[in-house]
Parts: structure tokens; sequence; C-alpha cells
């Protein structure tokens, strides 16, 4: 058997509520990726799609989005999401009509201006309805264990990301893993609090291991409420790790902290490609 199967089996054997639903972030505008690198290496293929701003559908021999998709359906995932702008008729003219599935279904919602990850959220509730989901960026290519784990528990639920292990595993520089949010963590195991940007007091105050949230959640149906009632961040915009922090705080709600050793591949600048192809030089694309 796939050992890669055999991991998402073992992870879920023991579950009771398993979501087969997911959400994939793929709004952004790539403001990062646009902007021009000439020791990237790409090629002009990638170079053209990168000029887009559409991280995820930027070629890694394929779309890389497509080997975060091989994943989602190795973990048992079997509806998908994506979150698009009404701009993105590459979305929909390659997933939606180019691309045949046999894994899972794709369908469409759209955020109509880019107005922050909550509200992007807040876009797929329809697809959502009464079920608990797991969201993820697009951008972001994730380890088998944390979107296993996730499918198999009940209730809402963070995947963390250990530090060191994120610079050992990852294709991202050691300074842009410090400067992502940690998380800290309460005595039964669940989620206190986000920190963006952690200053050097901060990540010496959480210690080691330290844990970074790399916007890989499991959510109850309660988010849309918490993501209604946030105000916009110092960004301007309306912010998932600001939903979650009001669920804990107003609504109750819990969320369960799965620790994960492995490391998440980052797409946000021209620089990461190379990188990240090598990385997936060998992996198997399974739709």
């Amino acid at each position: 058997m796939d050992p890669r199967l055999a991991l998402a089996q073992e992870c879920n054997l023991s579950s009771q509520i398993q979501t087969q639903k997911v959400v994939v972030l793929g709004r952004g505008m790539g403001t990062r990726m646009i902007k021009r690198n000439d020791r990237a290496g790409l090629n002009a293929r990638q170079a053209a799609v990168a000029d887009t701003g559409i991280k995820a559908l930027l070629p890694v021999d394929r779309p890389f989005l497509d080997y975060v998709l091989t994943v989602l359906a190795d973990a048992g995932y079997r509806q998908v999401c994506l979150v698009i702008g009404p701009e993105h008729h590459e979305f929909r003219d390659y997933y939606g009509r180019e691309l045949q599935t046999q894994r899972f279904q794709i369908s469409f919602a759209v955020q109509d201006q880019p107005l922050g990850t909550a509200d992007a959220v807040l876009a797929a509730e329809e697809f959502v309805g009464s079920d608990e989901f797991v969201m993820i960026n697009s951008d972001n290519y994730y380890p088998l264990e944390a979107l296993s784990k996730l499918y198999g528990m009940e209730g809402a639920g963070l995947a963390v990301f250990e530090r060191e292990s994120m610079i050992a595993g990852s294709n991202v520089p050691s300074e842009r893993v410090t400067a992502f949010a940690v998380v800290r963590i309460d005595q039964s195991g669940c989620l206190q609090k986000i920190i963006e940007k952690p200053d050097e007091q901060t990540l010496a105050s959480i210690g080691k291991p330290g844990f970074i949230s790399m916007n890989c959640w499991r959510f109850t149906p309660l988010i849309f409420r918490a993501c209604r009632n946030i105000k916009p961040s110092v960004r301007g915009e309306l912010e998932v790790p600001d939903a979650v922090q009001y669920a804990i705080d107003n609504l109750d709600e819990s969320f369960k902290v799965i620790k994960v050793n492995g490391a998440v591949l980052d797409l946000s600048y021209r620089s990461d490609v190379m990188p990240i192809a090598l990385r997936l030089a060998n992996a198997e694309v399974n739709l």
C-alpha cells in the first residue's frame, strides 16, 4: 500500500465525525509574487503566471495547486471549494473545464472584493452549509499528517508546525519562518492565542519547541458568526485569526491544537519557485 494512504487510514480509523469538505483560499492578490526578481530563474511560462499574481496556478511541472489537491484527496477529502475572485477566469477554465478529477468534486465560491481571509471564508458559507470543514491556503503545500488528523477529529481545530522542522524541511528561509505567526496553547491542548509577527521577547516567552500557524484549520459553522462580528485589522482586512479569537473569547469555541513536526512549503515569492520545484520533483499528482 502507498505509505501516504496508509498514514491517512491510520489517522482516520478512530474518527467518528469525518468532514469531506475543504475550502481553499485562492483570492489573494499575489502582490509579492508579481514583484519582479530576475535572479529567481523562472522560465517564460512561470514568469507569465507570476505576472498575474495567481500563485496557485504557477507551474511547477504541474500547477502548484494540483499537488496541494492531491494531498487533500490522499487524506480523504472529497468536496473542494475554491474561493476565487470574479476576475479569476483561469481558475474556472482549468479546474472547472479542462481538468478531469476522479477523487473529488470541485466547486467555486466568489469573493467579490479582496477584503481578507475571514471575508473569503464567508464566501464559502453556502458550500459548507451545516457541516464542519477544513480551510487552507492555495499557496501552501501541507504535509499529509496535518490534513489527515484534521479530517479525522471532531470539532474545531488547528494544525501547527514546529518551528525548527519548518526551518529544516521547508523552502522558507529562517528569517521568514521567524516572522510567521506563533501560537499560545493552554494546558488542555487548545488554542489560547495567535500572535502575528512575534518579536524576540514573544518568541523567548513561548520557548522551544515553538509552533507556527500556517492557516491550516478545521472549523464548525460557528466560524461564520465570528467572521461577521470582527472589525478590519490594522492592515484593513477581515482576518481569520481575529475571527478565531472572537470565537474563543465570545462564542466559547475551543480549537484543539494538532502539533506537526513536518514542514509546509510556502509559495509567496518568485524566489520560492525553484526550491519548491526541487522538493516536489518526485511528488505524484493524482486527482
